[in-house]
């Protein structure tokens, strides 16, 4: 099963040319797209398939790329190959002090932005950080609240982030077995190290237990598996250790 790599990651470490040569070098195959690299859809897919990539998932951010810019989104997403669309993060509003009916809301938002993407014969999901998984005042935690009232969306779960919001993803994975069809493979740094890194580590070089999370998500469906660092001070060691290591599992 092959890993495709968040192109996110590595954001800081353009041009784009260069880092495009230098993944599919290291034996990855596919690419996951996010904002930064949509501007001219067609030329990146030109990239893509000159070095022999492909884009089987991208992120667009905020919801409104599915709502007011549907067109626009899924234009972007069919000429990149794409078959999922995945919104990655909730906008300001969310993350700190909304209440359950604020995410209530959201996942509802989410549902209708689910039949639009579903219509144009594409997936679609969510993928979560850390604020989802931290009670609200009244104990209820927000990714359930998504996951009751958008029935038809897929999760994308960044397991990494489930751990930074206090969640046990095993739990998760357990008991939603069913929801979850890609997951972001990234790895957490000992308490003190790669503090420049805001604490994430190489896959396999953290604390996360990627043999037994990886048995859990394979057993639960979960068939795209895509590895990120939110900020490599080192791309493409990045790159290279993460791909030797998810061989391993």
């Amino acid at each position: 099963m092959d890993l495709s790599f968040q192109l996110y990651s590595a954001r800081d470490f353009t041009p784009w040319e260069d880092v495009i040569k230098t993944i599919a070098g290291l034996g990855y195959t596919q690419v996951e797209g996010f904002g930064g690299v949509y501007e001219d859809p067609a030329a990146f897919r030109a990239l893509l398939d000159a070095n022999g990539l492909t884009m089987p998932s991208g992120h667009f951010f905020p919801v409104g790329n599915f709502e007011s810019e549907i067109d626009k989104t899924l234009a972007t997403a069919k000429t990149l190959g794409m078959q999922r669309l995945f919104c990655p993060a909730p906008e300001d509003a969310y993350r700190n002090g909304a209440d359950a009916e604020a995410w209530v809301g959201l996942a509802k938002r989410l549902e209708e932005a689910s039949k639009r993407v579903q219509d144009a014969g594409l997936r679609f999901g969510w993928h979560n950080h850390h604020w989802e998984f931290m009670p609200l005042a009244d104990g209820t935690i927000p990714m359930q609240l998504i996951l009751d009232n958008a029935p038809s969306i897929e999760w994308e779960m960044d397991v990494a982030w489930v751990v930074r919001g206090g969640g046990d993803p095993l739990e998760w994975i357990a008991a939603n077995a069913d929801r979850i069809t890609t997951a972001h493979v990234k790895d957490i740094a000992p308490a003190g190290m790669c503090e420049d890194e805001d604490g994430w580590a190489d896959v396999g070089h953290g604390t996360m237990d990627w043999p037994a999370l990886m048995d859990a998500l394979r057993k639960a469906g979960c068939d795209l598996f895509v590895a990120e660092h939110d900020k490599p001070n080192d791309a493409r060691r990045f790159a290279d250790r993460s791909i030797a290591s998810f061989k391993t599992y």
